[in-house]
């Protein structure tokens, strides 16, 4: 094994053990404390849960990241950011905050990386026929999709063992590109997908069903932000000469994240249409839809890495359609799947409205 090859493993060690080993005692002290998440019609647990995972996955990150990276090339400044949103999240996790506060968590996070380390969208690659970006364009684009992102992961939060499989899924398929095609820039990138890899997987040993402890905003909010600058950096690399995607780094980005993108549109727009606030709790997502099918945790939890596994595959074995195919082969089939989660739900309704 090379020494890059060395040092990655002994990284996702090291965040994989803290986590696991942190894990415990938070739960411990959370029950102690009474730092419990209190079942309601929304949440599908049953059980006071603590809501503090997020902290096990900080620590493992933060502290193999620190000790194995060269925080250069805009991860000093991502860790920045990761310690403004752990803060934030930790704050709701504990006594709740509300969506304007988390929104300005948000936009001092994104600005210390657009404007500190310049992790930006600077192009849109041939989309709509657009290249180059104007520098104000391409802050204002790149603050919607850090923003649109971190919101995403932190929504699909839903059900045990959720967000830390999709989050592993993405981050390990934007880390074998980075190690792959990157070369030395984007070799701290790498460490980011592994440590945070590490990270999460120490947490899910007591995060799947049953769950005795869930990532919360803490988690949730900093696993999207990373996910968020990881997914501008592989854009970017498309840029680069000798990339595999090329022009069509932006629609396989998309397909990358996939299934939190899909969910959080799709519920933003059935809100919408029912005249209610796009950030308005209710049922509505992927999760409660597969549930309702009949399907266990567990099973949801598969289908919905199955998804977007699936959903990867295609777009990286198909980018040389170009991004204008792509990308309306995977709206199209979100209209698909968006019509049969209606006309399943109807169905149900009616028979429930018939039984009774």
């Amino acid at each position: 094994m090379n020494p890059l090859g060395i040092q990655l493993s002994l990284s996702f060690l090291w965040a994989f053990l803290v986590a696991l080993f942190a894990v415990p005692s938070i739960i411990y002290i959370a029950h102690l404390k009474n730092m419990l998440d209190t079942p309601n019609v929304r949440t599908v647990h049953e059980s006071l849960t603590p809501r503090l995972g997020g902290v096990a996955i900080f620590a493992g990150f933060m502290s193999a990241l620190t000790i194995f990276a060269d925080l250069a090339n805009g991860i000093q400044q991502l860790l920045a950011g990761c310690i403004v949103l752990f803060f934030v999240g930790l704050k709701d996790d504990l006594v709740t905050i509300s969506v304007m506060k988390k929104f300005i968590g948000q936009l001092l996070a994104t600005g210390i990386v657009m404007i500190m380390a310049d992790v930006r969208l600077t192009s849109f690659q041939g989309i709509l026929g657009v290249h180059e970006l104007p520098i104000g364009i391409s802050y204002a684009f790149t603050f919607v999709v850090i923003v649109g992102i971190t919101n995403a992961i932190n929504l699909i939060d839903g059900l045990d063992g959720l967000a830390g499989s999709i989050v592993i899924i993405i981050v390990s398929t934007f880390g074998y590109y980075f190690v792959r095609y990157g070369g030395p820039s984007y070799s701290n990138y790498v460490f980011v997908s592994v440590c945070l890899m590490g990270g999460i997987i120490g947490f899910l040993r007591y995060n799947f069903h049953r769950a005795s402890i869930f990532m919360g905003d803490t988690g949730s909010l900093v696993c999207g932000f990373i996910v968020s600058v990881l997914t501008i950096q592989f854009v970017e690399m498309g840029l680069k000469v000798g990339q595999p995607f090329a022009s069509s780094a932006p629609s396989v980005a998309a397909g990358i994240l996939f299934v939190p993108l899909f969910d959080t549109l799709r519920v933003f727009i059935l809100r919408m249409m029912e005249g209610r606030s796009p950030f308005s709790p209710d049922k509505n997502h992927l999760h409660h839809r597969i549930l309702a099918m009949g399907f266990q945790q567990i099973g949801t939890v598969t289908v919905l890495g199955l998804l977007n596994l699936l959903v990867i595959l295609f777009v990286i074995n198909f980018s040389s359609l170009g991004n204008t195919w792509i990308i309306a082969i995977l709206v199209g089939f979100s209209l698909l799947l968006s019509v049969f989660l209606g006309v399943y739900r109807s169905r149900a309704a009616e028979k429930q409205r018939v039984a009774s």
